[in-house]
């Protein structure tokens, strides 16, 4: 007969019921990264251990053969998903956890906080370099979930943990030629989130093709950076570059959309849009000599007449396809005004 083999649980440090409070007195405290449990875990392995034991004792004083019924798995341990489980399994959106596991609400009206893309990819690399195990429970050392989505509201500074049906509700949508390093490549199977929803980090293209780049992602066993095919090596047509709306330019004071100080978004270039911004894009095509398009001077609608101003300033630029489709993003935007 084999010796059982007993898994130490530590009692979970979020749970307020009595029995928490007083194993968190008596036990030392999990290392950082360590999912804990609760305490009927350790009324569940001893209800096994005896079963098998009075088992053990029937079987042998009968004098039969019979084998011993097999031990129960152990608790799951997270960070290291079980064979059953998807690729990338992901946890809700929550708060962040405090250094003992306590979620650590973001203050009442919090903003998103404004990072450079420096800080996205040298945060993102922090991960890679400590391996930080997949989890969709656990919690690292800086509180944030360690799944996909933990991983990118890490990167980008969030104040809470999103998930990738959420990531988007602070980023938004650019094309492939918009990409540069710090966005995201964003896959949510609304129909069933559980099943293929992921999202990387984009570190920037590995050549001229643009075929493939320098993906950061947090995937089982751990944390990994890779050359990655765009836009990603399954379900590919289902990934969209996404940007966080508070990346900062270098040695900004304060975010800025899409790192570039001005540009109000592209839901400021949409059909029928009525906003100061169309005026100001249409003043400075004229200045810039590309409103022969316009009947009449700039308004504040956006018509025809914009967007294809806004396309031959593209195509003067050496864009082409999607590049000068004739609608107004952040690099536009920037050589526009430089």
């Amino acid at each position: 007969m084999e010796t059982p083999v007993f898994e130490e649980i530590e009692p979970a440090s979020d749970c307020d019921c009595a029995g928490c409070r007083h194993w968190r007195r008596v036990l030392p405290h999990a290392p950082a990264g360590r999912a804990l449990a609760h305490p009927a875990a350790y009324r569940t392995l001893v209800a096994a251990t005896a079963a098998a034991s009075a088992t053990a004792v029937s079987v042998l004083g009968a004098g039969a053969a019979a084998a011993l019924p097999a031990a129960a798995h152990a608790v799951h341990r997270p960070g290291v998903p079980a064979g059953d489980e998807p690729g990338t399994p992901q946890g809700p959106r929550a708060p962040l956890h405090g250094p003992v596991g306590r979620p650590a609400a973001p203050p009442a009206g919090a903003e998103l906080a404004g990072v450079t893309r420096t800080e996205i990819i040298e945060r993102a690399r922090s991960w890679v370099a400590a391996k930080v195990p997949y989890s969709t429970t656990a919690y690292w050392s800086d509180g944030y979930r360690q799944d996909c989505s933990g991983f990118v509201s890490m990167a980008w500074k969030l104040p809470a943990n999103e998930w990738t049906g959420s990531l988007g509700t602070v980023a938004d949508r650019i094309t492939k030629e918009e990409l540069r390093p710090g966005d995201i490549l964003l896959f949510h199977n609304a129909s069933d989130p559980q099943a293929g929803s992921h999202v990387v980090i984009f570190g920037g293209w590995t050549d001229g093709t643009r075929t493939a780049y320098t993906a950061y992602e947090q995937t089982p066993p751990h944390t990994r950076e890779r050359d990655t095919p765009y836009a990603y090596w399954s379900d590919s047509a289902q990934y969209l570059p996404y940007r966080y709306q508070g990346v900062a330019a270098a040695g900004a004071a304060g975010p800025a959309s899409h790192g570039v100080a001005g540009y109000p978004g592209r839901g400021m270039f949409r059909p029928g849009a009525d906003n100061p911004y169309v005026t100001r894009l249409g003043g400075q095509l004229v200045r810039k000599g590309f409103g022969t398009y316009y009947t009449r001077g700039p308004g504040p609608r956006w018509g025809e007449a914009d967007r294809r101003g806004v396309q031959a300033f593209q195509r003067a630029q050496g864009w082409r396809g999607g590049a000068a489709d004739g609608h107004p993003g952040p690099e536009t935007w920037r050589r526009l005004f430089s």
